[in-house]
């Protein structure tokens, strides 16, 4: 059921790759998170996810803010998205079908019939450039993917992590962040 535009609260942050490479010191939020500094190749999926999902919540903690639940209907929306992107080879919140990222999360369900403020981040790198802490560096220092990670009335949060980016092929990752509240 497609939810009247009225209803609906968007935010969006795009950035390109170049913008994740940063030679700043890491924030001593997350200093303790698991497998961090891994590079993905290293890892599962699973582990992938859940240092991203530390450092984001250490974030969130540092500015006095409530820790993020992950939600499976978000992270199926961020996980087809980071597939489409890898597979079809393009760097986008709009689906090359024209399907906008607040789209994709509703058609999983996310809002069932309700209203819901939407966020989504997208990332990928290469290299050292695509650990978890690195992809989250580049995050908080755009202003936009900042803001939906801080922001104050996001309750859920889907992480999706996909071997491969769409500019070099099964190197690196690529990361989809979705975040959300219902009511």
């Amino acid at each position: 059921m497609r939810m009247p535009r009225a209803h609906r609260y968007v935010l969006a942050a795009v950035t390109s790759a170049v913008c994740l490479v940063s030679a700043a010191p890491a924030s001593a939020a997350g200093a303790s998170c698991p497998k961090a500094d891994e590079l993905p190749g290293r890892m599962t999926v699973s582990e992938v996810k859940l240092a991203t999902l530390c450092l984001i919540n250490a974030e969130r903690r540092a500015h006095g803010l409530a820790a993020l639940r992950q939600n499976r209907r978000l992270t199926l929306a961020g996980r087809r998205h980071a597939r489409d992107m890898v597979r079809t080879r393009y760097f986008a919140h709009d689906s090359r079908s024209g399907r906008e990222f607040d789209d994709r999360i509703l058609r999983t369900g996310y809002a069932r019939g309700g209203r819901a403020l939407l966020g989504e981040n997208l990332a990928y790198g290469t290299g050292r450039y695509s650990t978890p802490r690195r992809i989250m560096r580049g995050w908080m220092e755009s202003p936009g993917h900042r803001a939906n990670i801080l922001r104050r009335e996001f309750r859920e949060i889907g992480i999706a992590v996909v071997r491969g980016t769409p500019q070099t092929g099964p190197n690196g990752a690529t990361y989809a962040t979705e975040f959300g509240r219902r009511w």
